[in-house]
């Protein structure tokens, strides 16, 4: 009997924590210490980054303004610093991957829009972008955790992206070239209407 109620309170936490990573969508491993890492892709486009993914479950396009691009640019870049928080989606709590991009759409949007708050739900409510079509705004997506669309940031320009990182860290840019990123990236995806 005991046995078997410690296997139901190990299912219940089991359960649980998979909830918490869904809900918070972005459960990362630490980015490489190193944030200069090694070039892995061309930078050009010339070397394709992103491997075989299944596409993610489609919800209906954003479509956000397009004027609205760089005001995300700007508002992902004045966030760099603040510190990185599982599950936080504010300047005083800190944030998550996930919790940083809904903050960020919010404030351009006027929080007129509900917007998505995991990576999967972001993914499934954005439209794929070629790197060669890449654009300031545009959002990365990467396998951190052996599941797709487990982390992502927002593309601030030159292979560039404003991103939460891990626990223990701040949010900060780095490089689609730096060697952890370039293995796990997934794409990118477009949450503006064309």
């Amino acid at each position: 009997m005991q046995t078997e109620s410690r296997l139901n309170e190990r299912r219940r936490l089991a359960l649980a924590l998979l909830a918490a990573g869904w809900l918070a969508g972005c459960a990362s491993r630490p980015a490489s210490r190193t944030s200069a890492g090694g070039a892995v892709g061309t930078g050009g486009g010339g070397v394709r980054r992103a491997p075989a993914v299944p596409t993610p479950p489609s919800l209906p396009p954003l479509n956000l303004d397009p004027a609205e691009r760089e005001g995300a640019v700007a508002n992902a870049m004045l966030l760099v610093n603040t510190p990185y928080t599982y599950g936080g989606n504010t300047p005083q709590g800190g944030f998550d991957c996930s919790g940083l991009i809904q903050y960020v759409f919010q404030q351009v949007t006027g929080g007129t829009r509900r917007l998505p708050r995991s990576t999967a739900q972001w993914a499934a409510s954005t439209v794929p972008v070629q790197d060669a079509q890449m654009q300031r705004g545009d959002l990365v997506f990467f396998n951190t955790t052996g599941t797709p669309f487990s982390h992502m940031g927002l593309l601030v320009g030159d292979e560039q992206f404003v991103h939460a990182p891990s626990s223990g860290g701040i949010v900060r840019k780095a490089s689609l070239d730096n060697r952890y990123f370039a293995t796990r990236y997934l794409g990118a995806r477009r949450v503006f209407a064309t």
